[in-house]
């Protein structure tokens, strides 16, 4: 017996009977031979750690444009708070953590460069829509390793997928991701604001902090907690209607105050500009794309689509550094 069949049987006598063993898994698009030490999930957590796409999440925005300081939140430093708090609760709830870590550390890998504000400029501009989790399962399924993909299993690639509000993945696993992103930016960026100056902890409303907690460790502590005495032994993944409610009318208080901030947010229409001149450039001037991403076009895929996949991998650092090549004369870069 192989180490990865010990470790399918531990997962099958330990793990809750709601939990997604790595044994009954739907698979992979192409067939592989099993590793011998790792579970199907945890090869996938591997795959996307080691992918450059993961790599190049620790130069894009989370929120905050070009903020001044060492401590704010970077797409990757959100996507690894989003992995701790998804393996806190799979943990206490006996769930699948190969699992639920994949599905956290692969949910953005398809996110653009400067945040919300380059995922808008490019749904606004190109015709067959932008939207991050989509990419981001295009980034897993198409674009990595030079067109072959990361070839994940059907649980992980759902989970990416549906990780909005709007979507139900269909493992608990993907569930709790799902709540995980919601808890970990409202947390982080709750925090990133106060550090900003643009709110202080007195600002919370008392309907919601009465309820959650005052502090930002006090909120995240009470999230976790509360999903996990809710969902324990069922077959869902859920809160309590207070505190629902309360994430709820804290969201709403984030997005009045911090999202739609303009003082947070002064910076966003330039960079919805530089995405925008980026894409009519490319669209224009096909040839200048990588000879693996022009291959694309030969086998159907649409120009539009293309110029998208390479826009939206982009850091910031290096969209700008591309924007100054193309746009401003030498003689007057710094």
């Amino acid at each position: 017996m192989t180490i990865r069949e010990q470790l399918e049987l531990w997962e099958k006598d330990y793990l809750s009977p709601y939990a997604t063993l790595s044994m009954h898994s739907k698979g992979r698009e192409r067939e592989e031979e099993q590793c011998d030490i790792r579970p199907v999930f945890q090869r996938d957590r591997d795959r996307i750690l080691h992918c450059k796409s993961f790599r190049r999440l620790k130069d894009k925005t989370q929120v905050f444009l070009t903020p001044e300081g060492d401590h704010y939140r970077t797409r990757l430093t959100h996507t690894l708070e989003v992995s701790q708090n998804a393996r806190t609760i799979a943990k206490a709830l006996r769930l699948n953590e190969d699992l639920v870590e994949a599905i956290a550390l692969g949910h953005d890998l398809g996110h653009t460069p400067f945040g919300h504000a380059g995922e808008r400029a490019l749904n606004r501009i190109c015709p067959y829509g932008f939207e991050h989790n989509v990419q981001s399962v295009r980034t897993v399924e198409r674009l990595e390793k030079g067109g072959q993909g990361l070839n994940l299993t059907a649980e992980v690639r759902d989970g990416i997928l549906n990780h909005q509000t709007a979507g139900m993945p269909f493992t608990l696993e993907g569930k709790i991701v799902r709540f995980s992103d919601k808890i970990a930016y409202i947390h982080h960026d709750m925090d990133d604001a106060i550090r900003g100056g643009i709110l202080t902890e007195k600002d919370v409303p008392r309907e919601i902090g009465d309820v959650i907690g005052y502090t930002t460790g006090e909120r995240l502590d009470h999230f976790i907690h509360d999903i996990v005495t809710t969902s324990f032994e069922t077959d869902d993944i859920r809160m309590s209607e207070p505190v629902a409610e309360a994430m709820k009318k804290l969201r709403s208080f984030m997005f009045e105050r911090v999202y739609q901030n303009p003082e947070a947010k002064s910076e966003e229409s330039k960079a919805e500009m530089l995405i925008e001149t980026l894409y009519a450039h490319y669209l224009k001037h096909f040839e200048e794309l990588p000879a693996d991403m022009r291959r694309m076009a030969d086998a159907g895929e649409p120009k539009e689509k293309i110029v998208c996949d390479y826009i939206s991998a982009m850091t910031d650092r290096f969209a700008i550094a591309v924007y100054e090549e193309l746009y401003i004369p030498k003689s007057w870069h710094g």
